[in-house]
């Protein structure tokens, strides 16, 4: 399977008073075509510093050290302004964090939508008008209400409309960054059922940001661990479930309690995620690694691949090639 998209060693820094914070540091891995990754991390892990690197919409005091974002061949990095301001949106969309904060009160969602249409492509208002309809009919709304204001929908259904306005310009790659915080449970799995859904059906690719890790391992085909800025670890789902290998996403999933396993015992991880600004030598995980050795404050693991698909960063994996 091909891969739409490919971050080769990025790093970007944050300059503040007290010096650079690296929020990404030499960041690696790839999505491939019709699959949903999940990028999980505790906050503070650099999460949605990628985000926003691979779109090139880091602002001030942030900026691309190196490395580069490779879209279908194009490196988003090296592309002038112009380039990109037709690339988002066609090419990559967005689910914010938040509909309701990120829909405007004072126009109708049909209007919405119409307009980031018009705005990236060239039709008329009534085939924009049309296709907005049915992308709310896809997303599980009427399409007769094109024409009502977002504070006539529940914070599903703002939902619901910013997945459709992520689809309206038929981008190869969307981007959902934490988009079901702030909902109730049922609402969450309602609209992790729509995006899994749509990927399918549509062989949709989608980068899938989140904290949530029973929520990512229940739709995600592979999973990228970022602590601290780096990725950790990056597997099939199956793996990071069942073959975990980095101390950090044990860690993770032993934090998690089991509703099918009652009796599991959750343990929480020591100690908080270190400051960007003043980042620890050698591995920035060993400070609340039970397994830390002498190496570890001296070498910062690379991101080895130990089987097939399966990469992780820890010098306990060195060598070992297991099957």
């Amino acid at each position: 399977m091909s891969n739409i998209l490919e971050v080769k060693n990025l790093t970007t820094h944050y300059f503040t008073a007290e010096g650079p914070a690296e929020a990404a540091g030499d960041v690696s891995f790839s999505v491939r075509k019709g699959e949903m990754l999940g990028l999980i991390g505790e906050s503070g892990c650099g999460k949605s510093t990628v985000a926003s690197s691979i779109l090139r919409l880091i602002e001030y005091p942030g900026n691309i050290v190196s490395g580069e974002v490779v879209l279908d061949g194009k490196d988003l990095v090296s592309a002038k302004e112009k380039e990109l301001e037709k690339i988002r949106w066609k090419d990559i969309s967005v689910i914010p964090q938040s509909a309701m904060n990120s829909l405007n009160p004072v126009y109708t969602i049909g209007d919405q939508i119409i307009e980031s249409i018009l705005l990236h492509e060239d039709v008329t208002k009534k085939v924009a008008l049309e296709r907005t309809k049915s992308l709310l009919e896809l997303v599980g709304i009427d399409k007769d209400r094109w024409k009502s204001y977002p504070h006539e929908f529940s914070g599903g259904m703002k939902q619901r409309v910013a997945i459709a306005m992520a689809l309206s310009c038929n981008p190869k790659l969307i981007i959902s960054d934490e988009s079901t915080t702030g909902l109730d449970v049922l609402t969450q799995a309602q609209v992790m059922a729509l995006m899994k859904d749509l990927q399918k059906r549509l062989d949709l690719s989608i980068i899938m940001i989140s904290h949530d890790l029973p929520l990512v391992t229940s739709v995600c085909d592979r999973i990228a661990i970022m602590y601290a800025g780096k990725i950790v670890e990056w597997a099939s789902t199956d793996d990071i479930v069942n073959d975990s290998r980095h101390p950090y996403s044990q860690g993770l999933l032993n934090a998690t309690p089991d509703l099918l396993n009652p009796d599991k015992e959750v343990s929480s991880i020591p100690g908080t995620v270190p400051n960007l600004v003043n980042l620890p030598s050698g591995c920035r995980f060993k400070e609340r690694c039970q397994y830390a050795m002498n190496r570890c404050s001296e070498e910062s693991p690379a991101l080895l691949e130990v089987k097939k698909d399966h990469h992780v960063a820890c010098f306990l994996e060195e060598g070992d090639y297991r099957e």
